[in-house]
């Protein structure tokens, strides 16, 4: 068999199908009768990308029945928990999954030696966290650290992780100015009050904005639906950008 086949193909739409619907039988069966089925790709013509059956199973927006099952069954069978797509970036299915928000896939991924540090993710090429935060997956976000994923100041204000953001600054070297500036962005659109208050305290930029998108701390707060917050960048001077 191919290691890559066209998404076009019957066996592609069988499995897909069986994945997505959470068919472990039909799954099981199709990889029975079709050996090293569970390393094919499958590419996608329209896109140009080739992607595994682990990331069929993480593909948005994820939480498909039988989802842990399914992962499992297909690293049972030979699967590479760690295949990147082939493609514009070369994202992982623990990536994909943390995009999804898809807590229950995580855990099966990183259970089954998923890599939480590689990188390609479609968030500023990072590792799987950068794409929970960036795609404002906060549930998915948490667990990654939970499981051990790093962190850096701006992870951690969007996550609300006051300790470790506490702790930066008793330690040397103290953060950068511009890490503190994006941190407190990060917290703001995170809809994390108490860690903007904190690095406001430490110089951060009430006002600022990035260069990869038109959203004031602000219209950030104002996203995340945080009333509270909201006030309190409004009584700081903030000011809306977005129209």
């Amino acid at each position: 068999m191919n290691n890559s086949i066209p998404e076009t193909h019957p066996l592609a739409i069988s499995v897909v199908e069986a994945i997505k619907n959470g068919d472990f039988a039909g799954l099981r069966q199709l990889l029975s009768e079709n050996p090293n089925l569970a390393g094919v790709s499958i590419h996608d013509k329209e896109n140009d990308a080739t992607r595994s059956l682990l990331h069929v199973a993480t593909d948005w927006p994820g939480h498909f029945p039988n989802v842990s099952e399914t992962i499992c069954l297909l690293i049972t069978a030979g699967a590479d928990v760690n295949a990147g797509i082939e493609g514009a970036d070369t994202e992982t299915p623990l990536h994909w999954a943390a995009s999804s928000n898809d807590v229950t896939a995580i855990d099966v991924l990183l259970d089954g030696s998923a890599n939480m540090d590689a990188q390609g993710a479609v968030i500023a090429g990072g590792d799987p966290l950068e794409d929970a935060i960036g795609f404002q997956n906060w549930d998915a976000a948490k667990r990654l650290v939970e499981r051990g994923a790093k962190t850096g100041l701006g992870d951690e204000a969007a996550i609300g992780l006051m300790d470790k953001i506490e702790k930066r600054f008793e330690d040397v070297p103290l953060p950068s100015r511009d890490n503190i500036v994006y941190s407190f962005w990060n917290a703001c659109c995170a809809g994390q009050l108490e860690p903007a208050k904190f690095l406001l305290g430490k110089d951060a930029d009430v006002n600022w904005i990035p260069d990869w998108c038109d959203t004031s701390p602000l219209d950030g707060a104002v996203r995340s639906e945080n009333k509270e917050l909201v006030e309190w960048l409004e009584a700081h001077g903030a000011i809306r950008n977005e129209k």
